[in-house]
């Protein structure tokens, strides 16, 4: 999302910068072995909430949120577009919308954020968060809106009316109407998915042209706790990620990205768990947070596919030593970083559990043993079988058979961006296997083997431009079509070989000339098949733990005690306190005993009944790792709003005030255990602390790493605070530190 934030203990508005800048396009750099975070250092210091595309022109177009681009800048750029021809070295291209530029509907002073730019038909579509609009003289009664263009460069025309008009809000204000991201299904139906805190995230059907709701929408995702949604298809399922907790908190922001999936774009979404994600305690497994290194609140995300068949998520964060673009508590510097996303036992997770990149690592694969552009009419790599081929404005065309004179091996993926002839068929042969789009129907068929097909989308425009994607991996083949390789596939055809497809790789056209265009060959990926490991959990030395089974251990310490806090029965019983510790009051009890050197695992078992659906603001009690009111780490199962989360806020010093943030880990049950993995960084002597959460004591969930100080000595406690209305009484039945 933009610069607003809605949820957890803090909710802020932060001042629009709106101005306009513009620069020359430049070429783009060359490729890349390896490459280090963040790609857009080249061209942005922030760069926030990136889409990214694959163009026509086989080049890759990265679109931001509008704001300046470079410290000191200090005026917004209106959705600022960049250009790559290997997804890590990227070159400005200039701004979507001109200074003048914005639709009927907007107010003068609107601000475009967080594009999804997508091909609809023969035309690119972006989809862009209108901030202010004439329905009101709110100046957040925000709308999504659309604009057209030939090519993802531009230039681009705004619609004249949104997409989704602004909705008023049941509590006062306008329903937070941001972060569009659309989605074209088997069937050849588009969505558009789009929300944030205030209203959740919610789906609507598109028209055929993808300018206009269809129909009522439905809620996906519970407010107060998601926005920047983005679905993609895999494996048959609908994956719908989406982003958690504060984006621009500075040094405390906890920003990260979750995932449910379902079998209906609409619909229900659950995580790995089995928890749904448009409910009050709601679902969602971790995808992407922060590990502890430079690199915080990691979000509202983007996924792309390179040319080995490997998917990346493209998306934001903040460098923790550098959070402002430029002074304190302005604008959130957010640039773009791209990692690697694997499925592992079938789920999304990026570099295989291990979080946000910041050492140089492989990079994208972004060319091939093929890699045929036709910008030139040279053919002197191929061969033609018959049939007539030429090359015209960039594309290639014609009829019969064309075979690449360099060979290929091996597990592939072979691509084309190609247009049928109306009547007539196209694709790609694999040696023995061909796969073509025509007839109405994707076909995969071996030459003497056995033949696979599916029907296209009824409502599918024969005329337009589509990727035709195959992998061959050992002997299964699949295939996919899709308007432009964003995980929408209009069309997926799976294939049993009966041996390899070795062979050449060749265009195939019947019926009349077909076009075809960035033709590639690449190795396929190897994809990972284990996870990074959780932090290990040892025994439990008596010395540093408490059962509460013969009133309260010596060993604890209070801060501003609470005598109503009492131990019998083999439990600690808390009222939660109507305190809090976050910002200057710190009127909070903190009751706290020392921890053991080196690693260690805390652990507690609370039970808290804060029902559902209701608000109750902000109870709360769990875990905190704590030096002093101004620094802790607090995990605690939380009432926010209408919501139940596992919240794991951070507070520090920052510019001679407290900041306050959090992230979210996993999610509650009314009995709820809670971890506190402690580790010290070798090379910085940070202590870091990773937050975990569990339903049954059993099956955990791992989130976001929070870090202190090497000259720190943190201790662990209990806290039960937020609110005394209704009244509630916090149950812990241990802590237990884990060697």
């Amino acid at each position: 999302m933009g610069h607003l934030h809605r949820g957890g203990v803090l909710a802020a508005a932060l001042t629009l910068l709106l101005a306009t800048s513009t620069a020359a396009a430049g070429a783009p750099a060359a490729g890349a072995d390896r490459y280090r975070n963040p790609v857009s250092a080249g061209f942005a210091d922030t760069f926030a909430d990136p889409a990214v595309v694959r163009g026509d022109d086989g080049l890759w177009y990265a679109f931001g949120t509008s704001d300046p681009l470079r410290e000191g800048e200090r005026q917004a750029h209106r959705v600022p577009i960049a250009r790559s021809a290997d997804l890590v070295d990227w070159t400005f291209v200039g701004d979507a919308f001109a200074p003048d530029q914005r639709p009927p509907f907007a107010e003068p002073g609107a601000a475009f954020w967080a594009p999804d730019v997508r091909r609809v038909a023969d035309r690119w579509v972006m989809y862009v968060t209108v901030t202010d609009t004439t329905v009101s003289g709110d100046t957040f009664d925000t709308a999504i809106g659309a604009a057209t263009a030939p090519t993802p460069a531009g230039p681009w025309t705004f619609s004249d009316t949104p997409v989704v008009a602004p909705r008023p809000g049941g509590g006062g204000g306008y329903l937070w109407t941001i972060d569009p991201s659309q989605f074209t299904d088997t069937d050849g139906r588009s969505y558009l998915y789009f929300g944030s805190y205030y209203g959740g995230i919610s789906v609507t059907e598109l028209s055929p042209d993808g300018l206009h709701a269809v129909g009522a929408p439905s809620l996906v995702a519970v407010d107060n706790k998601f926005e920047g949604g983005y679905v993609l298809r895999h494996d048959g399922w609908y994956w719908l990620f989406a982003s958690t907790a504060n984006c621009c908190a500075g040094p405390a922001t906890g920003y990260s990205v979750q995932v449910g999936r379902a079998r209906d774009p609409r619909g229900p979404f659950v995580d790995r768990d089995g928890q749904r994600l448009d409910a009050s305690r709601a679902g969602g497994t971790p995808v992407l947070t922060q590990n502890g290194n430079r690199w915080i609140g990691t979000g509202h995300n983007a996924v792309v596919t390179d040319l080995s068949g490997q998917d990346w998520i493209a998306y934001h964060a903040i460098d923790r030593a550098d959070p402002y673009l430029d002074e304190p508590f302005g604008i959130n510097e957010r640039p773009m970083l791209l990692d690697r996303l694997d499925w592992v036992d079938g789920w999304p997770t990026v570099n295989a559990g291990a979080g946000p990149s910041d050492r140089a690592r492989p990079a994208p694969v972004t060319t091939g043993r093929i890699d045929a552009r036709f910008d030139t009419a040279d053919l002197a790599g191929w061969r033609a079988g018959g049939g007539h081929w030429r090359v015209s404005g960039g594309v290639l065309s014609g009829t019969g058979t064309l075979t690449a004179r360099a060979g290929i091996g091996g597990d592939v993926r072979a691509e084309a961006d190609l247009r049928p002839a109306g009547a007539g068929t196209a694709g790609l042969r694999l040696g023995r296997v061909e796969v073509t789009v025509g007839g109405g129907r994707l076909t995969a068929r071996e030459s003497g083997g056995a033949t696979a097909s599916v029907p296209l989308p009824a409502r599918l425009d024969r005329t337009g431009r589509y990727n035709l994607a195959v992998e061959v991996r050992d002997h299964q083949l699949v295939a996919e079509l899709s308007p432009a390789r964003l995980g929408d596939q209009l069309a997926v055809v799976a294939l049993t070989l009966t041996r390899p497809a070795a062979g050449p790789l060749a265009l195939r056209a019947d019926g009349g000339p077909a076009e075809f265009d960035n033709v590639s060959a690449a190795a396929l990926y190897r994809p990972v098949r284990h996870p990074v490991a959780p932090p290990r959990v040892g025994p439990v030395p008596s010395r540093y733990s408490d059962e509460f089974s013969d009133g309260l251990d010596p060993a604890w310490q209070w801060i501003r005690p609470n005598p109503a806090a009492t131990v019998s029965g083999g439990a600690l019983r808390w009222p939660v306190e109507s305190t809090d510790l976050v910002g200057t009051g710190n009127t909070a009890g903190v009751l706290l005993r020392d921890a053991p050197a080196g690693d260690y695992v805390a652990e507690t078992k609370v039970t808290l009944d804060l029902g559902e659906d209701v608000v109750r603001n902000y109870q709360q009690a769990g875990l905190v790792a704590y030096v002093d009111d101004d620094r802790f780490a607090r995990l605690a199962q939380v009432a926010i709003w209408n919501t139940r989360q596992v919240e794991y806020g951070y507070e520090l010093p920052f510019a001679g005030q407290p900041v306050y943030g959090g992230s979210i880990v996993g999610t509650p049950a009314t009995t709820t255990w809670l971890r506190l993995a402690h580790h010290v960084d070798r090379a910085t002597g940070e202590h870091e602390f990773r937050a975990g959460s569990s339903r049954d004591g059993t099956h955990w969930t791992w989130g976001a790493v929070w870090t202190f100080p090497a000259d720190t000595t943190p201790r662990i406690g209990l806290v039960a605070h937020g609110g005394a209305t209704p009244a509630v009484t916090a149950e812990f039945d241990y802590l237990r530190f884990h060697r």
